[in-house]
């Protein structure tokens, strides 16, 4: 059994929603911050800032720039989860999809622990319990804000960031040992295909 201790998610974590634009995101080339949207995050990859669009950012509105640790949480679509941000490439912010999540400054959590625990079944029971709409499914922020943690030691939490992450390692090397597999026996069957039309053409009389 892991000792924790137990809070909701504002008690160590800051949520902001995501940078309010209106419409659809304008890119631009020679825009001077980059929108992330839910195309550009993964739960598995996390965030692809090579794909994400560079825009000019509208109205005076001072943007909550995201930074190395923070997360995204999704919380709009057909599932909910957490992604933590590694060091964006220029100063950047989330769109209205998303919360904008922040450890507290000396709350005894780890970000990527905290990413973990919230894509695991039991939060994500609650989260889908929690979730509103008829066409498409939304969390709000008081649902969000509080959601119940089990917080381990630091130590253990880096022991299941750990764990959480070689399994990630072996789930990806899995599936190029399934693809390469797969790409073997697609030429074996092209090869076979060949030789069988070969076999049926008429000799030249």
């Amino acid at each position: 059994m892991i000792d924790a201790k137990f809070f909701r998610l504002a008690d160590v974590v800051g949520v902001q929603a995501g940078y309010p634009f209106r419409g659809s995101v304008e890119p631009a080339d020679t825009g001077d911050a980059i929108a992330l949207q839910m195309k550009d995050v993964d739960p598995d990859s996390g965030v692809d800032w090579a794909g994400a669009l560079r825009t000019h950012l509208p109205g005076r509105k001072s943007p909550a720039w995201l930074s190395p640790g923070d997360l995204l949480f999704v919380a709009k679509g057909a599932r909910f989860y957490a992604v933590q941000v590694d060091a964006p490439p220029m100063p950047a912010v989330c769109g209205p999809a998303f919360f904008h999540l922040r450890v507290h400054p000396g709350a005894a959590i780890e970000p990527a622990f905290l990413a973990w625990q919230i894509n695991q079944p039991p939060i994500q029971r609650l989260l889908m319990q929690g979730a509103e709409g008829s066409g498409q499914l939304s969390i709000r922020r008081p649902v969000l804000e509080a959601l119940p943690l089990a917080v381990p030691s630091l130590a253990q939490q880096r022991h299941i960031v750990a764990l959480d992450a070689a399994a990630r390692s072996e789930r990806a090397a899995l599936r190029r040992l399934i693809e390469n597999r797969e790409q073997q026996l697609h030429a074996l069957a092209e090869a076979l295909a060949m030789a069988s039309a070969r076999n049926s053409t008429p000799a030249n009389s």
